[in-house]
Parts: C-alpha cells; sequence; structure tokens
C-alpha cells in the first residue's frame, strides 16, 4: 500500500484542477437532465456517468453498466473497483427504508462479485463506502446540488479509489436548507434487527452477513449512532481477554485487528482511553498497550467521524473501572 499522502500527489491536484472548473457545468447539465427525472432512474445513472467522467477522471469505458445485476460497476484495466447502485432522482434520504435497501443491494452486488467498494446515489446524494472487517467505513459523502466543488469525491477518482481514506474527514453535509446528516447514520442501518439486542446492523462492530442477524457481533452503539458506553468495553474485552468467560465466536482472526480498530476509534471519541482520559479504565489500558504493540496508535486519528459523548456524561462515568455485573454478555 502507497502511503504517499494524497495531497502531495500530482494525480491528486490534476483531478482537482479538473473537478473545480467542471462542477459549474455539471450542475447546469444535471438541473437540465432533471427536467425528466420522473420518468426513469436512467436520469440518475446519466448524472452519475457525467459525474464520473466528465467531472472526474473515469473514462465511459471504465463504466460497466449492469454487469451481474449490479447497474454499474467501475472497472480499469479489468479490475473492479465499486459497485454503484443507482435510486430515480430525490428518492434516497438517509435512515429511510429505500436508502437501506440501496446500501444493502450495492452490499450484496459486491459481495458477489468480491468487490470491496459500494456507493450509492439518486443524482442528488452521493454516498460510497468500503467494505472492511464486516462493516461499512465511509469514503464519500456528497451533495451533487451544492454549488460549491465537492473535492471529497477525489476519493472516488482513478487514483483514490484504490487508497484508503481513514484519515479523510468526512463532515456533516447540508441535504437540506437547515437539515444536517450525520455520516454515523450513514453506516448501513437496516431494517433488519438483531434478535437479542433489537438493533440495527450500523450499531454492531462486525457484521458475517448483513442479511444475516444472528451474525452481528460486538454491539457498540446506540441506535442513534452515539456510543453505548456500557457494551464497548465488554466488545473489547470479548476480543483481547474474554467478558465473564466468553470469547467473541465467529470473528476471522485476519479481522481482529480492524474490529478493535473500528472500537478503539470509538474508545478516544469517548475519551476514554490514555492521554485523553487521565484514570482509564483497565480495559482501555489494555486496548492502549494493543495499540503501542501493534503499531496502530497512529490509525486512531481517523475517529472523526464517531460521535461523542453527550456533555451530560460525567467523568465518574467515563473512568468507570469496570463493566456492570447486571448486564448481557455479548454474543
Amino acid at each position: 500500500m502507497d502511503n504517499t499522502p494524497h495531497t502531495s500527489l500530482a494525480s491528486y491536484h490534476t483531478c482537482l484542477k479538473k473537478l473545480t472548473e467542471t462542477w459549474p457545468s455539471f450542475l447546469t447539465l444535471r438541473i437540465d437532465r432533471l427536467r425528466h427525472a420522473e420518468t426513469a432512474e436512467r436520469v440518475a445513472e446519466a448524472i452519475a456517468e457525467d459525474l464520473l467522467t466528465l467531472v472526474l477522471d473515469w473514462q465511459k469505458g471504465d463504466l460497466d453498466y449492469q454487469r451481474d445485476f449490479a447497474d454499474i460497476v467501475l472497472t480499469t484495466n479489468l479490475q473492479k473497483h465499486m459497485v454503484l447502485e443507482v435510486k430515480k432522482p430525490g428518492t434516497l434520504h438517509p435512515g429511510r427504508k429505500l436508502w437501506t435497501s440501496a446500501i444493502e443491494q450495492a452490499w450484496r452486488y459486491a459481495q458477489e462479485q468480491h468487490i470491496t467498494c459500494i456507493a450509492v446515489t439518486d443524482g442528488t446524494l452521493f454516498y460510497a463506502a468500503d467494505i472492511a472487517a464486516g462493516g461499512l467505513r465511509p469514503r464519500v459523502f456528497a451533495n451533487l446540488a451544492d454549488p460549491q466543488p465537492q473535492q471529497r469525491l477525489w476519493w472516488v477518482s482513478v487514483h483514490g479509489i484504490y487508497r484508503q481514506c481513514d484519515a479523510c474527514e468526512l463532515r456533516n453535509l447540508q441535504t437540506t436548507p437547515g437539515a444536517s446528516v450525520s455520516p454515523t447514520i450513514i453506516a448501513a442501518s437496516s431494517t433488519l434487527l438483531h434478535p437479542k439486542y433489537k438493533l440495527p446492523v450500523s450499531c454492531f462492530a462486525w457484521v458475517g452477513d448483513v442479511k444475516k442477524p444472528n451474525r452481528w457481533k460486538l454491539p457498540y452503539l446506540h441506535e442513534d449512532g452515539q456510543i453505548d458506553l456500557k457494551r464497548l468495553p465488554k466488545a473489547i474485552q470479548s476480543l483481547l481477554s474474554n467478558y465473564r468467560g466468553a470469547r467473541a465466536k465467529d470473528i476471522p482472526e485476519s479481522q481482529m485487528a480492524e474490529v478493535l480498530l473500528r472500537l478503539a476509534r470509538a474508545a478516544k471519541a469517548a475519551q476514554l482511553l490514555p492521554p485523553e482520559s487521565p484514570r482509564p479504565a483497565v480495559v482501555y489500558q489494555h486496548l492502549a498497550q494493543w495499540m503501542l504493540q501493534n503499531g496502530k496508535a497512529g490509525d486512531l486519528e481517523a475517529s472523526k467521524h464517531i460521535p461523542s459523548q453527550s456533555p451530560g456524561i460525567s467523568a465518574a462515568r467515563l473512568d468507570e473501572p469496570s463493566p456492570p455485573s447486571n448486564t448481557e454478555p455479548l454474543s
């Protein structure tokens, strides 16, 4: 993996220059296409093609339509990079049923074709994420109607798509006047609920199969995306040692590190890790030690998309020495 900062790449500046110069004409073309938006999702598909080929640096031949039922598969040199699921203009709203089903549909097609990046769009919202450790790691969330060039779209350009963008900051996006959308809510929320915890898939640190709730492991978020301070230490402990004698099952050893990183980012956001916490609980001390031993401390800079806790949580609770004894063990 090339660790060169993306901002120092000539391809980054070339792509950004083109994106900035073509954005006004893209907006004009998009508005013109939307005159017939009620007829079919083909309008949103055309907008997506304009975005990828006129604004970004893909060639028309890189867009493979209806490949194994996927709307668009982005390819270069016979390598598949991303599955893009397209819906009728104006129909995708984060947290609603169609948004969820679009993400699950793209995820399913990606799994069938062994592709690790998915995206959904309706010609207005464009969301892309990497499939990693059984979950989704956000890559881009952009409003295609924004009058300002959406520079974050570089992450789905020819030279950005294969780079890991953990360190990039995903800002909240104003999709309508006065209404912001949190990237946390975007992450593959599901109409399905876990049979035991009654939580959607986005609340779990590892997902074996998005369509099978009994294969979702390690709940660590509340349904609203806030960090669950009772379940987070249990999830960490079940990986690093055990929780009440029960170790996490079914999680491949090759994915343990990335799952731990996901949990560590939540702990950092809640200020439970040293040095943010002056009195970290033992489980967080062990987690910090694991980060140092495995050279992962720098990866915590990717934690900005994790929601922080509300100001009402006291320091005493954040530094709680051990999980409550009257709570159920994790599956």
